[in-house]
């Protein structure tokens, strides 16, 4: 699997069953280091239970050890869902042949047979090759060697932080201009294209740490560090100038972002069109409104609920900010000490934002 795909969360849940620290990993290592090959079911459902013929039926605690031992027979392993116990060891496994598979090999293709038609975890430790592969449902993982993905790790932590450099400033140009009134559809399809490319960066390397398990405690930390105060920033750009032709919520539409290409990505007539502004061009240059939600999560001790009743009451930032005193107590939620704290709040906001955008 490149790195430039998505990868699902069945997968990474099985990632995170095998990775280091774990004793399933351990013994996959030993496996590995043996070169004994093995074909290993984490699952112990009646789909899979009905594909085990012969073998012998042993139902143990899991201990790195006693998988190591049982691979070294020919069979397959059947182990609980958890991962917990061994259940099952030197079994004939009689997955459907009519069920397509792209391996050569006798045990990879019955690993990719099985996975198919049980949806359960299947890994298959490759004798001649050393190498461990993962099957679940239709998926496929290729484990790597710890230090490749640390290095991958790393490199992707690097283009994160430039990429959130040049996200920021798209920020901060957007929030001034919202606060002057000057903001087109442009500036806003801008900053959701960079958005999602840092969150697609975001998505590889939590594919990295899953994979890494307990060795990428750093690599976790660094990130968090990364993308702690930006990481809802986009579905708040959609929330404020989303134009809803249906019932479909925000929501909805920022999440169907993660499932466009890149190359659709970098079209942003698209990401404009999605926003409910329609598909012609010159549409980027269109003036529009915000109606405040990102602006005002930047206002301390602020809840969600507070924001959408102000944002119902005046509709969008202009207003907000416009609106005296006494107009912003009269909103459920507000009295006149919070009045005075969003009136001040946003009046810092704006001069912050009209100054970090000439830095």
């Amino acid at each position: 699997m490149r790195d430039d795909l998505p990868i699902d969360e069945e997968i990474l849940k099985a990632l995170r069953m095998v990775a280091p620290g774990t004793a399933i990993y351990d013994a996959l290592e030993m496996i590995l280091r043996a070169r004994t090959g093995a074909l290993i079911v984490v699952g112990d459902t009646q789909a899979v239970l009905d594909l085990v013929n012969g073998g012998f039926k042993i139902d143990v605690e899991m201990f790195p050890a006693a998988l190591y031992e049982l691979a070294k027979m020919d069979g397959a392993i059947i182990m609980s869902s958890d991962g917990r116990r061994i259940l099952y060891a030197n079994t004939h496994l009689t997955p459907d042949p009519m069920i397509p598979s792209q391996e050569s090999g006798a045990r990879h293709r019955t690993a990719e047979r099985v996975a198919k038609q049980t949806g359960q975890l299947v890994i298959s430790i490759s004798q001649r090759r050393n190498v461990i592969s993962l099957y679940k449902g239709n998926s496929k993982y290729t484990l790597r060697d710890i230090s490749v993905i640390l290095a991958k790790a790393n490199q992707a932590l690097s283009t994160l932080e430039k990429y959130k450099a040049v996200y920021q400033q798209a920020l901060t140009n957007l929030t001034a201009l919202e606060f002057e009134e000057l903001v087109t559809l442009y500036d806003v399809t801008s900053c959701i294209q960079r958005a999602q490319m840092v969150n697609r960066i975001r998505k590889e390397i939590e594919r990295y740490i899953a994979e890494l398990g307990s060795e990428g405690r750093l690599v976790r930390m660094q990130l968090d560090e990364l993308v702690s105060d930006i990481e809802n920033e986009g579905l708040l750009i959609v929330r404020d100038y989303y134009q809803p032709t249906s019932g479909e919520p925000a929501t909805a539409v920022w999440e169907s972002f993660n499932e466009w290409s890149s190359e659709d990505l970098l079209d942003l007539s698209l990401i404009a069109r999605r926003l409910g502004y329609g598909a012609n061009m010159n549409n980027l240059d269109a003036p529009v409104t915000p109606r405040a939600f990102r602006v005002l999560t930047k206002v301390p001790r602020l809840p969600m609920p507070v924001i959408e009743n102000l944002v119902q009451r005046f509709q969008n930032l202009s207003g907000i900010a416009q609106a005296s005193l006494e107009e912003l107590d009269s909103v459920e939620g507000i009295g006149e000490v919070r009045a005075r704290a969003i009136k001040e709040s946003l009046r810092r906001l704006r001069e912050q934002a009209l100054l970090d955008r000439h830095l």
